[in-house]
């Protein structure tokens, strides 16, 4: 009787090759490194200086009325949305009254340059009052940024 070779049995390797996700991962950080100084840009407001508290990071980003130092009035709802176009307050007030109507829960906040009279500023925040916005936010920089 003929013994034939007997091959050993090998056990499977039960490991995860990680490097085609390492691979996606720098190439999403290059991207998002990339991509992230065009997200940020909007209309350039001296903004008062105060200490107060940040939106929580887990809410949806804040619709943002801004105005700059010439008076001009801008909206940044995201989403893409451009904070270049100058607008009436009445285009202010109907686009934040669409963007209430769609998503009741969305913070919104006022942007004002600080040599904007304080009449001005009162103006918009009835405006978006107005059109819906049960509270309005406004946005300062924090004393440590100057």
């Amino acid at each position: 009787m003929m013994h034939g070779y007997q091959r050993k049995r090998r056990r499977p390797v039960a490991e995860i090759n990680v490097v085609p996700y390492i691979d996606v991962m720098l190439v999403l950080l290059i991207i998002f490194m990339a991509t992230a100084p065009i997200v940020t840009q909007g209309v350039k407001v001296d903004l008062p200086t105060g200490e107060a508290e940040a939106l929580s990071t887990d809410s949806k980003p804040p619709v943002v009325a801004s105005i700059d130092a010439n008076g001009d009035y801008y909206l940044d709802i995201g989403s893409g949305s451009s904070a270049k176009d100058v607008l009436t307050l009445e285009d202010v007030a109907t686009q934040v009254a669409a963007m209430i109507m769609l998503e009741p829960e969305r913070p919104v906040v006022v942007k004002a340059d600080r040599s904007i009279p304080y009449e001005d500023v009162i103006q918009l925040m009835i405006t978006l009052q107005k059109a819906g916005v049960p509270s309005v936010g406004l946005m300062t920089d924090s004393p440590q940024e100057k």
